[in-house]
């Protein structure tokens, strides 16, 4: 998503932020945090399954009662568990909402973080994100926590174990951090018969695979390595199921491999699903992905609805986490000259703002890289007379040095002089080599500009080097002009050494 130079490490990478603010585009946020705009997803049939869901807990824990195993390997909580305790809702689910019932992680739920995680089988453990009643594998609890053939398999590392053997255990396997990394290996080498005996098994429970934290890779390398026909039957599995797998941890996963490698009608059929719900998904942690690859993948024709939901909206998509990705992919893949212009207006007429927004200045920096040249022209005009002030800003001082980095000479030397100042006292490049962010920029302009520009600007720096010294961000500069001094005595030096002697 292009962060600006590798030498500034104060930007973060906005792929691993929770969205936690507000902007001045106050109501479009009203808009895109509007859950009434799904409210149709969350209709009588899903709380109907976690009613069920929450009966078939109730049920098992009665009846089996089973006590905690301290010192068990598989007694991990949260993210990635094996164990049931796993099952928390993600953020923004609809199931982490503390004041519904039914929610996993409600005050009235058995299943709050923190609480000792009672170890189920593998089969109650399939939803990360919430479990949907209909989705459990169907294996028999009487059958205990692990089979023999699983157990050998973990314990005998010497053995060479082939996929033919784990025949009747593929589900379990699967469901297992090592039998499912197993599983994945033998899959990319599988003789047709293999892989049959593997679709054979895990066809009854892909849809419990898919959301599990081991079993979606197994999916997911199936879509990659499983017959055509295979292939297809098991996208078949996805249809009338796509949003909420969108939604989900592991599921979001499987749902991008699909739409990688599916055919087109099945891929044209996945998509509509999302009709509806495009804003909910973009500003979901695990949706935005599945948007992004519908983007990349998908016809732009047959992604018109996802598409046309942004026109109006895509300043406060660029102001949100997963939403500035998704604007990324639409500058990269949508090609329609109607739908370019759209949002290309709505950015350019912000974009001071968006350069300094934590997540808006990816989309600019985007923009610069990737955009056409009167696109780059129009933003360099729009933050030239505000160099300085940008340079000195920890998002914008990233656009700044993309502006010089893309930029025609003749803007870079725009943005130059304007650095420079109009008096001998250079006070903005004072100012700006002894700033945490600009000397960044500073040090930007001497990697770019041509020889001559940077002959002046280290003439001009040189009478500051003493004191810049004294500054914890002026030592930058002074090292690198140091170095640049020095690698330029060497050419000069060099230059008088090859030179012909005139008698």
């Amino acid at each position: 998503m292009g962060g600006g130079t590798g030498l500034q490490s104060h930007l973060a990478d906005p792929m691993y932020h929770q969205y936690a603010r507000f902007s001045e585009n106050a109501d479009s946020f009203d808009l895109l945090n509007d859950p009434s705009m799904d409210r149709s997803y969350m209709g009588n049939s899903y709380m109907n399954m976690l009613e069920l869901q929450r009966a078939y807990l109730g049920a098992q824990k009665s009846q089996y009662g089973l006590p905690y195993k301290s010192g068990s390997p598989n007694s991990h909580s949260y993210y990635g568990s094996p164990t049931f305790g796993s099952n928390m809702s993600y953020p923004g689910s609809p199931l982490a909402h503390p004041g519904m019932p039914n929610s996993l992680m409600s005050p009235y739920s058995p299943m709050r973080r923190g609480e000792v995680n009672m170890r189920y089988p593998s089969a109650t453990r399939n939803y990360s994100g919430g479990v949907m009643g209909s989705w459990h594998m169907d294996a028999s609890l009487d059958e205990g926590f692990g089979s023999s053939m699983l157990e050998e398999f973990k314990s005998n590392k010497t053995r060479g174990f082939e996929l033919s053997e784990i025949a009747g255990h593929v589900v379990e396997f699967s469901s297992d951090q090592y039998g499912s990394r197993f599983i994945q290996q033998k899959l990319e080498t599988a003789t047709t018969d293999e892989k049959n005996m593997v679709y054979e098994e895990i066809m009854p429970q892909a849809l419990a695979l898919m959301t599990d934290v081991f079993g979606n890779y197994v999916i997911q390398k199936f879509f990659e390595h499983g017959l055509p026909p295979q292939r297809r039957e098991l996208g078949e599995k996805l249809i009338d199921n796509v949003l909420p797998l969108s939604l989900q941890m592991y599921g979001c996963r499987v749902i991008q491999k699909a739409i990688e490698v599916v055919d087109l009608d099945q891929k044209i059929k996945m998509v509509k699903e999302l009709d509806g719900h495009v804003m909910r998904c973009v500003r979901d942690q695990n949706g935005n992905h599945v948007v992004q690859k519908c983007i990349e993948c998908v016809p732009e024709e047959n992604i018109e609805f996802i598409i046309s939901t942004f026109f109006g909206h895509v300043v406060t998509l660029s102001t949100h986490p997963y939403g500035c990705r998704v604007i990324q992919r639409v500058l990269e893949h949508c090609h329609d000259p109607d739908t370019q212009s759209k949002v290309m207006e709505e950015i350019l007429s912000t974009v001071s703002m968006l350069a300094q927004d934590q997540y808006g200045n990816y989309v600019v920096q985007h923009v610069l890289e990737h955009g056409k040249p009167d696109e780059r022209t129009v933003i360099i005009k729009e933050l030239a007379g505000k160099i300085v002030q940008m340079s000195q800003q920890k998002f914008a001082s990233n656009v700044v040095e993309k502006c010089l980095t893309f930029g025609g000479p003749e803007e870079r030397e725009l943005l130059v002089n304007e650095m420079l100042g109009t008096t001998d006292e250079n006070e903005p490049l004072q100012a700006m080599m002894k700033d945490q962010f600009a000397n960044y920029v500073v040090q930007k302009v001497l990697e770019t500009c041509d020889d001559q520009q940077r002959e002046l600007i280290l003439t001009r720096i040189k009478v500051h080097l003493n004191a810049l010294k004294k500054y914890t961000y002026g030592k930058h500069i002074v090292a690198r002009v140091e170095k640049l001094v020095a690698a330029g005595e060497r050419r000069m030096a060099l230059q008088s050494l090859t030179q012909p002697l005139v008698a």
